[in-house]
């Protein structure tokens, strides 16, 4: 099952426990969401930020995206339903922490990845670890 698919994302919402390999899935696939809505976040989806969003994600993943799965990951229908924050706040309780920090690791390369950070940029990455319940200490790495 493919990544762009996000159908883990999907099955949390339909109340379904998951097994090591979904959780695997659904974490690929929520790096996908918050990847894909970062890039567009300011209005201006830049080849850099797709180039960028690509390397992380077969790096994440081991999983090669077209421009058109990271593209079909950032359009606003898909959260007419529901914004980004609350399918995070969902499925942040299926995700393990090194997960959840590796999302917003990665989120801060995409945001640093075009030629400026911008104030809606720096919003939604505040807004994304809110919902992915992270606390300063993970964010930066510190655990006991």
């Amino acid at each position: 099952m493919a990544i762009a698919d996000l159908s883990s994302v999907l099955n949390i919402f339909g109340g379904s426990s998951l097994s090591e390999e979904e959780q695997q899935s659904l974490f690929g696939e929520v790096l996908l969401m918050v990847l894909g809505r970062a890039s567009s976040s300011d209005a201006n989806m830049a080849p850099v930020e797709i180039e960028t969003i690509q390397q992380i994600m077969e790096r994440a993943t081991g999983q090669t995206l077209t421009e058109a799965d990271i593209r079909r990951a950032a359009r606003p229908e898909l959260y007419a339903e529901a914004n980004l924050r609350k399918y995070l706040r969902t499925v942040q309780k299926q995700l393990k922490t090194e997960d959840k920090t590796a999302i917003a690791k990665a989120l801060a390369e995409i945001i640093r990845s075009d030629t400026g950070i911008s104030v809606l940029e720096i919003d939604f990455f505040n807004r994304t670890a809110n919902a992915l319940e992270l606390t300063p200490a993970e964010l930066i790495g510190l655990s006991a």
